[in-house]
């Protein structure tokens, strides 16, 4: 029990160790030097060596204990060896040296974890619930209950995930999103817990509490996800197992042969690789906080490794490549008064509940048309064509070419082009004709996202050499979208097992396959692919499902997690090539004999710093485009 005390102690206060044993070898200089008293000298660098080697033999019985021969273990032996030599300075020096190491190792890795502390301290402690009686009654949210009613006022952190029942404001929800704008947030709309309301009021009907909130799973799956080895940090670990081991060996066959006690020590401080440890976790840590800041949640190193290999990017595209719902994609206009074809076309659809009324509705509320107020004096529906209405002395029809052959509208050869040229876009058509007479068409389709374009290029910029799209839209609309967007390979009117199946084909072809869905209705897909990627905002099957979350439904996000993928594993190959350099160039030194053990130690602890500031470059990666990453159309 005393025993297991004494460690914690001795963890706790490993910084003040290390600059106590820096003092005392200052002082043991000074006393070289200054006083000439070589006796201080060897003194204070002896307990110097005494203080420091502590903490790193209390680590290295740890290891052993859990039958790992560790570096600490390496440097308990050289320390021990120094003192037998009478050695004081070199076994200072290295222990500090190591010490110091660690020391700023893990005041740069903290910085790598800023997004993580960032997330958790969003997570908010308490929440103000509304009582039967509309009192408030402010409670730890662990006592918060799903139906009960929160009041959060302006400036307060969403405890829950909910709908709004009362109230108007504006949300922040970078925290979810990473996406740095506010949202309205009034009647019925859904907000997440760890968001701010910036501005208003609200009364949120909790939905989800405590670790079942968006947030939470968020938080949860970042945390995992950094502690999630790579393959390069797996092969490392599979090394380490027999490196450390074989250095033991040779610094006994060294002084087997050569009889020389302090070249075998130096040996064994030398060939610490502690560079090549540190090397692969820190760039996974790194490259992982890079994409949680921006709301890309990646899950783990080896889901780095294999995003980064990834050649075909597989799309779903209703609500992936286009908006999701419904909208007046062209119109052609055959009048000189189009306000008023567009207030009496939205007046006859006002009698219909069609996908197609409400699109063009909602066009005619986009333009700030007044038709509401119009008097509709006659009306009939006619089943597979249209609508015929009388308003305000005007006969107005709304349908397909069937409604007005049936009237015997007529319809110019230019009109016929028109509705063929629409229709060849894949977009249902709605002829509109007043008195008699074609007045204008609409075109509705679901409309392609304005930056999937510009955005997939740069994915094949980014080392993407197969772009596909499955869907289950016909093949003239999959047709149209495909072209307008350089899709490479289409497959129609797909049912979701049929997806599945086209994601198999391409693996058995060799190529390495993301799916690219809204993470619901393609999970199947998702799950079958070598990396699912979901688009859309946190839904519990999204996280769930997928490899990569993108918490904002955004194609520049895509493209960062892409390239990041790519850097974060050239990043790691950089740190391993460091580290490896590093160990032959102090062997070769050795070997050579212009280096030795206070030396070797010091350009060994400056390669784990090396590696450590290489690893940091990749949480600014990408930092001049997150402009782009607030995409302007989320899909919900």
């Amino acid at each position: 029990m005393h025993t297991m005390k004494f460690q914690i102690y001795i963890q706790k206060h490993t910084t003040q160790i290390t600059w106590t044993t820096a003092a005392l070898i200052v002082a043991g200089f000074l006393s070289k030097y200054l006083i000439n008293s070589t006796v201080f000298y060897q003194i204070f660098l002896a307990v110097a060596s005494i203080i420091a080697v502590i903490p790193i033999a209390i680590h290295a019985y740890q290891a052993i204990r859990a039958k790992v021969i560790s570096i600490e273990f390496l440097v308990t032996v050289a320390v021990v060896g120094a003192f037998i030599i009478g050695e004081y300075n070199e076994s200072a020096i290295v222990t500090f040296l190591f010490l110091f190491g660690n020391f700023l190792e893990q005041k740069t890795l903290s910085k790598t974890r800023e997004s993580i502390k960032s997330l958790t301290e969003m997570a908010p402690t308490t929440a103000e619930i509304v009582q039967s009686d509309g009192s408030i009654e402010e409670v730890d949210i662990d006592d918060v209950d799903e139906g009960d009613i929160v009041l959060v006022k302006t400036g307060a952190a969403i405890p829950v995930d909910g709908v709004v029942v009362e109230g108007n404001g504006y949300a922040d929800e970078a925290a979810v999103t990473g996406e740095s704008r506010e949202v309205n947030k009034s009647l019925d709309d859904e907000v997440f817990s760890g968001t701010m309301l910036s501005d208003g009021f609200l009364k949120i009907k909790a939905t989800k509490v405590g670790d079942d909130t968006t947030f939470a799973k968020i938080v949860e799956l970042v945390e995992d996800a950094q502690d999630t080895k790579s393959h390069a940090e797996k092969f490392i670990d599979r090394f380490s197992q027999f490196y450390t081991p074989a250095v033991l060996l040779i610094a006994l066959a060294v002084f087997i042969f050569s009889r020389d006690f302090k070249l075998a020590i130096t040996v064994l401080v030398l060939g610490c690789p502690g560079a090549l440890v540190i090397g692969a976790p820190v760039s996974n840590v790194a490259g992982i906080g890079n994409g949680a800041k921006r709301g890309i949640l990646i899950k783990g190193g080896e889901v780095m490794d294999t995003f980064a290999k990834i050649d075909t990017f597989v799309f779903d595209k209703t609500g992936t490549l286009t908006k999701g719902s419904t909208s007046v994609s062209a119109t052609k206009r055959y009048n000189d008064d189009f306000k008023q074809t567009l207030a009496l076309t939205a007046k006859v659809e006002t009698l219909s509940d069609h996908p197609l009324g409400r699109a063009i509705m909602q066009y005619a509320d986009d333009q700030k048309i007044d038709y509401r107020n119009l008097a509709i004096r006659d009306n009939q529906t006619v089943k597979g064509q249209g609508i015929i209405a009388k308003i305000e002395d005007h006969q107005v029809l709304v349908g397909n070419m069937k409604l007005m052959t049936a009237h015997q509208v007529m319809i110019s050869e230019q009109q016929r082009a028109d509705l063929t040229e629409l229709q060849g876009t894949g977009s249902s058509v709605v002829i509109v004709a007043i008195d008699d007479q074609i007045a204008a068409t609409f075109g509705v389709s679901d409309v392609i996202r304005p930056e999937v374009a510009e955005e997939l290029a740069a994915l094949k910029a980014g080392g993407a050499k197969h772009l596909v799209m499955l869907t289950g839209d016909n093949q003239v609309t999959a047709n149209y979208v495909a072209q307008q967007l350089g899709i490479d390979e289409v497959h129609a009117e797909l049912l979701p097992d049929q997806k599945v199946e086209y994601v198999k084909q391409f693996q058995d072809q060799g190529r390495h396959v993301a799916f690219v869905g809204d993470g619901i209705n393609d999970s199947p897909s998702l799950a079958t692919a070598d990396i699912g990627i979901a688009m859309g905002s946190g839904t519990d099957v999204a996280i769930e499902t997928s490899d990569v979350v993108l918490m904002q439904s955004s194609f520049a996000a895509l493209v960062h997690a892409y390239k990041l993928a790519k850097k974060t594993v050239l990043n790691t190959r950089e740190n391993v090539t460091i580290a490896i350099a590093v160990v032959a160039f102090l062997l070769i030194g050795l070997i050579a004999g212009f280096i030795y053990m206070a030396s070797g130690m010091f350009v060994h602890e400056a390669s784990i710093l090396v590696v450590i500031f290489n690893a940091m470059r990749l949480i600014n990666f990408g930092k001049k485009n997150d402009a782009k990453l607030a995409p302007e159309v989320v899909h919900g």
